[in-house]
């Protein structure tokens, strides 16, 4: 019978769901091996060619793994919770689960379609109850949680509360907030609960703070950076403004260090570490306090608020600098537009401008903030510091290029050493005051390479490493500076003011967050009439109905003794029955993408996110694929979480991933065809084939790939592909209408979309899953060409042919091997062998080609031979591969744990040489002659043998020239 793809796929699909043939154990006595997608957000549209890309390649290593011996864990779930499936609840009124539910259901047909090797039953949602029960646990955890810089890890907060009682602030060494209390044992306990968790949260590694964000007013939430684009939201294009809003954030910062040196211990592509590097952006400088002019002696905003002062300036603005010994070439101050000084900074005549400046970079997100380095903006304050080393009067600027998030929201600007503060000063007519006897301005001095300092008072004369160890002396003699490690990095928004997300386990009493009790996880979002904000500008879970919590009195901390309810100091809910206010933003997105390996390891466990058991086996990813646009969100945040985890004695790993693979991007292969404009440019109904066009006025338009065949457009499905064109009439070259080509992105508004549904139909899986491989290497991107599918479809119906007589009767034989055919499948499990461990999957279906080939010419249908190259095969195209396992006899079942073929080096020895016979100077034939053969002995094997005399046509040769293991030429 010949190849019955449909059939074939159909019947093993239906064989491995039924038989779970791929579920991994939970223990066994084989090496584990841990492969892992980044899984998708399941969206309405399904899956295109270019998402199973990186699936692909993944399965055929898990696959190839569990031949070789493995115990693989390969899982597959749904990043359920997004913005999409809430816009569509906006509009329509359909509650998001139903959405996503069906869009699952989709993504769920397809990916079984493919042919994947997923353990199914530890599918994972994020927006189940019984997942997000646990994403809430791990917030909690954070939340009762503070960074030990001197233990360099995560401690409890009732370690930090056992410290304050027996010694106040004295001896704590924290990554915490810059405005913390000092304080006694005795002032500590002093202080009411309600002082008490308000320092406490100072500490905690996820708390509350005054937070400048990506506001989108359409969508009613805040963005990620990595959600905004030029200004507008990445999804519906709506306008994007900076605001300031009270936002839940977590201390990656704490962890900065770590997730930097943590780099040089896995294997990632060294691009996207060059990027998690940058964007932690470890500096190494000084903090310098510069004295507002007039304010006399330094004090803190931190005073002027204990004091109800709110409105007056503070004493001193910080700066961070990696330059402390420019400090005398200092002629202004920039600050962020949303700076918290701003307005107590600014004069009453300086009023408008900062104001209309403001409004101005509102509209700004912070990326096109940092990108514009050219264009340069800014408005006076009316307000001065003093430099701290000279006294000088400096003018105090907002400046677009400043952010408020980054270091302390202020530069100091050296227009003599700095291309952009020169700029801003000449821009301004500022002071430019050289510093260094070499000047360059255009190209920024560099006094660490050569220059020595001038107009630097007692710095003058010094070079660099002498000249800034005495500014930093200096600084820390006055109390005005000191040495400081900084880092770009800051603390990560955690909050979205959606419905659609996990609701955080959070409640406040007198203006302040406390944590439900444990055992009344999940916190399960409300019902709400509607999914948008309220009329008074609160979340969309403001409108839930009743929704409040109530908590016990046993969770006072007034009542507790142990450490273990000490660490929910703040689940208190002093009074029976009192109701109190849920927090109504929920988690951002990347909340439940951030520990979600761990939950495959156990999915079903209802009593922790994961059993000790199961993480101590499985360990970490081996394998993790996935795109690289995710380098400073979930990849970073993935990494701060499993650090913190390990730090509470949960993980055992300090990082998630041991190797990290980045799949390049099918694009899509746009088609076109030429509209002919009429000599008033209007478009009429007639088009011409590309070839013409120089011929003709025209406009291009995109058209369905999906009725493109070859670059030849199906004129009859074009004219029902839209209303409009059913009266079009064409302009043909040779009798076909042939279309334009472009590479683009693979989206819908370019009709260039290509469904894995459509090519399985078609062609099959197993055909899909080696092109797919084919287009090119894993890690590059390339364009998806439908032309060439055709190709990968015959070489499996060739492949299927080998195992089958003329009349497509399945026979194959029980000879033992030729030679020939012994070095063709050795030559095969080798290079397979060495592709997939390299990630090299395209090289391999060529070598699958070329060896198949060979097979075919050998007329090879060896039971042996062809069981071993079953094997082999079956991770690329598994379907056809199992039935051609079953045909061949084995036992009923699956492959899937065959041992792999073992490489035998011994059958690619070569003992015969093809040599090439030669009759004055041209070539008459091949002939096989041992390599153990003389030169002489080579000759006479040559002129015995019987077709060498009939090209000799009894003519005796004057001259045999032997070149061994090259060639034979014979003169006559």
């Amino acid at each position: 019978m010949d190849y019955q793809f449909k059939d074939i796929e159909q019947k093993w699909q239906q064989f491995w769901a039924n038989n779970g043939t791929f579920k991994a154990e939970d223990k066994s006595t084989k090496p584990k091996y841990y492969v892992l997608d980044m899984f998708p957000y399941p969206s309405g549209a399904g899956l295109h060619v270019g998402h199973p890309l990186g699936y692909i390649a993944s399965d055929i290593f898990a696959r190839y793994k569990r031949l070789k011996g493995f115990n693989v864990l390969h899982p597959m779930g749904y990043d359920s919770f997004g913005l999409p499936a809430e816009q569509y609840a906006i509009q329509t009124g359909q509650h998001p689960a139903i959405t996503t539910e069906a869009n699952i259901a989709t993504y769920r047909r397809q990916l079984d379609q493919i042919g994947f090797s997923f353990d199914w039953s530890r599918e994972v949602r994020t927006s189940s109850p019984d997942y997000y029960k646990w994403t809430q646990w791990i917030f909690m955890q954070l939340f009762n949680s503070w960074y030990n810089k001197d233990a360099e890890k995560a401690e409890s907060i009732a370690k930090l509360v056992a410290h304050f009682e027996q010694n106040g602030s004295a001896g704590i060494n924290a990554v915490c907030d810059e405005e913390i209390l000092s304080f006694s044992a005795a002032e500590w306990k002093a202080m009411s609960n309600q002082d008490q968790q308000a320092e406490l949260l100072k500490y905690r590694l996820t708390y509350l703070r005054e937070s400048t964000v990506n506001w989108c007013p359409a969508l009613g939430t805040v963005l990620a950076n990595d959600e905004v684009k030029d200004g507008f939201s990445e999804r519906g294009g709506y306008p994007v403004e900076q605001k300031k809003m009270m936002q839940w954030s977590m201390r990656i910062t704490a962890y900065a260090e770590r997730l930097l040196q943590g780099l040089d211990t896995i294997d990632w592509p060294e691009p996207l570490k060059e990027m998690q590097r940058n964007w932690i952006g470890k500096s190494t400088g000084a903090s310098v306090r510069f004295p507002i002019s007039g304010f006399g002696d330094v004090r803190t905003e931190v005073g002027n608020q204990a004091t109800g002062h709110t409105n007056q300036k503070p004493g001193f603005i910080e700066v961070f600098t990696t330059r402390v010994d420019t400090l005398f070439g200092v002629t202004f101050l920039a600050i962020a537009p949303e700076h918290e000084l701003v307005a107590s900074l600014t004069t009453p005549e300086q009023k408008a401008d900062i104001d209309a400046y403001i409004a101005q970079t509102k509209k700004k997100s912070e990326l096109d903030r940092m990108a514009d380095a050219k264009t340069v903006s800014g408005a006076f304050t009316g307000s001065y510091v003093l430099n701290p080393l000279n006294g000088e009067k400096i003018q105090i600027w907002i400046a677009d290029y400043v952010l408020a998030g980054y270091g302390t929201g202020a530069v100091m600007a050296v227009p003599s050493g700095d291309q952009r503060d020169y700029l801003f000063a000449k821009h301004f007519n500022l002071p430019i005051v050289p510093i260094i006897d070499i000047q360059n301005i255009e190209t920024e001095a560099d006094p660490t390479k050569e220059g020595t300092y001038i107009n630097s008072d007692f710095m003058n004369g010094l070079d660099y490493k002498a000249g800034t160890a005495a500014v930093i002396a200096k600084l820390e003699a006055i109390g005005a500076g000191k040495a400081k490690i900084n880092f770009r990095m800051r603390d990560a928004i955690f909050g979205r003011q959606r419905y659609w997300g996990e609701p955080v386990p959070v409640y406040f009493k007198e203006g302040l967050p406390y944590l439900i009790e444990e055992d009344h996880l999940p916190l399960l979002l409300p019902e709400v009439d509607k999914y948008l904000p309220t009329e008074s500008g609160e979340p969309p879970l403001g409108r839930a109905e009743g929704w409040n919590y109530k908590a016990s009195p046993k969770s006072s901390p007034k009542e507790r003794t142990s450490d273990s309810e000490a660490d929910n100091s703040l689940s208190l809910g002093e009074g029976r029955g009192e109701a109190y206010a849920y927090e109504l933003s929920t988690m951002p997105g990347w909340a439940g993408s951030s520990w979600y390996w761990f939950r495959y390891m156990d999915a079903n466990n209802d009593k922790e996110f994961a059993s000790p058991e199961a993480i101590a086996y499985w360990k970490d990813v081996d394998l993790y694929i996935g795109g690289s646009e995710h380098a400073t969100g979930h990849l970073l945040y993935s990494r701060f979480w499993n650090k913190f985890l390990k730090d509470i004695g949960k993980v055992g790993e300090e990082e998630p991933f041991k190797k990290l693979i980045n799949q390049g991007m099918i694009q899509g292969r746009s088609n076109f065809v030429y509209r002919l404009i009429d000599e008033e440019g209007r478009g009429t109904n007639t088009f011409v084939s590309y070839g013409l066009i120089k011929e003709y006025k025209t406009s291009p338009l995109h058209v369905d790939v999906n009725i493109v065949e070859n670059e030849v457009l199906n004129l009859n499905k074009f004219k029902e592909w839209r209303p409009e064109f059913a009266d079009a009439e064409f302009i043909l070259e040779n009798g076909k209408y042939i279309c334009g080509v472009e590479v683009e992105k693979m989206s819908k508004r370019y009709y260039n979309v290509v469904n894995p549904d459509d090519i399985a139909q078609r062609y099959g899986a197993d055909t899909l899953r080696m092109y797919e491989m084919f287009l090119g290497p894993l890690e590059q991107s390339k364009p998806w060409n439908t032309n060439g599918i055709e190709g990968v479809f015959k070489f499996l119906r060739k492949f299927w042919r080998l195992f089958h007589n003329e009349a497509w009767e399945f026979s194959v034989s029980n000879n033992e091997p030729s030679k020939a055919e012994l070095k063709s499948l050795h030559k095969i499990i080798r290079k397979v062998e060495e592709d997939i461990e390299r990630f090299s999957f395209n090289t391999s279906v060529s070598s699958f080609m070329i060896a198949v080939n060979e097979l075919t010419d050998l007329k090879c249908n060896n039971r042996a031979i062809l069981q071993d190259m079953v094997i082999i095969l079956s991770s690329y195209a598994p379907h056809i591969c199992e039935e051609l396992w079953t045909l061949l006899g084995n036992p009923a079942g699956t492959l899937s744990y065959a041992p792999f073929p073992k490489f035998n080096s011994s059958y690619l020895i070569e003992d015969e040489f093809a040599y090439p016979i030669s009759i004055n100077g041209k070539m008459k034939m091949n002939l096989s002659i041992s390599l153990s053969l003389d030169v002489k002995e080579i000759e006479a094997t040559v002129l015995a043998n019987a077709d060498v005399q009939k090209y000799l046509d009894g003519k005796a040769p004057k001259k045999v020239i032997v070149v061994k293991g090259r060639i034979v030429n014979m003169v006559v």
